[in-house]
């Protein structure tokens, strides 16, 4: 793998250029004419961007014919504002790289110039540079769009660098890695009133309360404690003075789990519970739930294939497997949800967390992800 060193330097500098100028979901239009560019510069030139309205998926064919596997690395930022001072902060008022997708896509370019000049293998490599991971489920696009009708992948690699895991330690699950991502919406309407008269209203700021401290009961008394479930309220809006009972209150949350099951059973006794304590006090809840990513559900088979390149990288000693999966949620899902794979997270050493505004992605853990990529297709296609 000396030639992933020798490209190290370059990694860098294309990571530093993308994380100068990010580009939040479906707004990446200069972060994928950059990717083209390069993949061009490479000599990869079967290249589509029709899958989604950014982002582009390559072709690098092998030197004989064989199976098809795919590789995906995530290309969007976030809309935060960057605190950290360095020569190649954001130039991008309110947007930066906070959760390292500027060093997944380095990863992968690295990966995809070093296929282009070593073909040595059976088959072909597709690499995915997929939009809109945060929020907008780019790669749910993408497979709606037929990236998987198109091309016959047998199997598909993601990974995710970890701050404040060990550094280029790989973790490896077996099955569950990130659980569901739901969120919800529960309007109250009540009867508006005077502050001081609030017998003549119906109080949504009363009811919304009740409701709150209710939902934490699905998590203590409805799920099976061996389970995994997490209901977390994040915003209540109401009211816009001193002295009036609002008419209306908003609250709004997320769910997160591991099983199709469990989702169910939170959606139907979020519904329940906002619908019941809303009619007690007199006033209506309207609940808006929606499904916006699966859980990430490895497969065993893939697993052990990345385990095994992950031991060719880093040995056997920096391999965690089957570590405790995260209630966090990753788009990789859908993915997963069509074809076989596995997603792993590559401990990227102490630092600020992700979505952080202080967060930067460790430059260390480019080459020791490029390798793991190369390693997957030499498993995969026998390089």
């Amino acid at each position: 793998m000396s030639r992933i060193n020798e490209l190290k330097s370059e990694m860098i500098a294309w990571r530093h250029h993308i994380h100068a100028y990010p580009e939040t979901a479906f707004e990446e239009k200069k972060t994928t004419e950059f990717i083209i560019e390069k993949l061009k510069s490479f000599g990869i030139t079967e290249l589509y961007t029709d899958f989604a309205p950014t982002g582009v998926v390559g072709i690098i064919k092998g030197k004989k014919e064989g199976r098809v596997i795919a590789l995906r690395a995530d290309i969007d930022a976030l809309d935060i504002i960057e605190e950290n001072k360095i020569d190649y902060c954001s130039t991008i008022p309110g947007k930066m790289h906070a959760c390292g997708h500027d060093g997944h896509t380095a990863t992968l370019l690295g990966v995809a110039k070093y296929l282009s000049e070593h073909r040595d293998f059976s088959g072909t490599v597709v690499v995915i540079f997929q939009p809109a991971e945060e929020n907008e489920g780019g790669a749910r696009v993408m497979v709606e769009n037929g990236l998987f009708d198109r091309f016959p992948i047998e199997a598909v690699y993601g990974i995710h660098n970890q701050p404040n895991m060990k550094l280029n330690h790989f973790y490896i699950n077996h099955g569950p890695m990130m659980a569901s991502y739901d969120v919800f919406e529960i309007k109250v309407t009540g009867v508006g009133a005077h502050a001081a008269a609030p017998h003549l209203g119906k109080d949504t700021i009363l009811t919304a309360t009740q409701i709150v401290n209710s939902l934490q009961s699905i998590v203590s008394r409805n799920v099976d404690p061996i389970s995994s479930l997490v209901v977390s309220v994040t915003q209540i809006h109401s009211g816009d003075t001193w002295n009036v009972l609002p008419q209306q209150a908003v609250i709004r949350g997320t769910v997160r789990a591991f099983s199709a099951d469990v989702q169910d059973m939170a959606e139907q006794r979020i519904k329940q519970i906002a619908t019941g304590i809303a009619s007690t006090f007199e006033a209506k809840a309207e609940v808006d739930y929606q499904r916006r990513y699966p859980a990430t559900i490895n497969y065993a088979k893939q697993a052990d294939i990345a385990i095994e390149a992950a031991k060719k990288v880093v040995g056997e000693n920096g391999l965690i497997i089957d570590p405790l999966p995260s209630m966090g949620s990753e788009d990789f899902a859908f993915m997963l949800q069509k074809i076989p794979g596995v997603y792993v997270w590559l401990g990227a050493g102490k630092g600020a967390n992700l979505h952080n505004p202080a967060y930067n992605f460790n430059d260390e853990v480019l080459t020791t992800g490029a390798q793991y990529f190369i390693e997957i297709v030499n498993q995969e296609l026998g390089g």
